[in-house]
């Protein structure tokens, strides 16, 4: 059974909503959403798969040019309210 407090809808701020929408949605959508971003616009690091490379859009949500895969979740949570 998936856990309530994922499927919960959070309401992205501005610099996310650049990416998923401005409407509130659950965060493993967000993640989603995230990684088809990431994918579309080939930001994965062609060397380490583990990192993604930020683009304009990404790198107000990063704060920097390059995350491994690992810190997205601990990144998006301060964009979500």
């Amino acid at each position: 059974m998936a856990n309530p407090k994922f499927m919960k809808p959070l309401q992205p701020d501005a610099e996310l909503s650049d990416v998923v929408g401005c409407a509130p949605i659950p965060r493993t959508e967000v993640i989603k959403k995230l990684w088809d971003y990431i994918k579309a616009n080939g930001l994965q690091d062609k060397t380490n798969k583990r990192n993604i490379n930020a683009d304009a859009k990404l790198l107000k949500i990063f704060g920097k040019p390059q995350i491994n895969m690992f810190e997205l979740a601990g990144i998006i949570s301060k964009h979500l309210k």
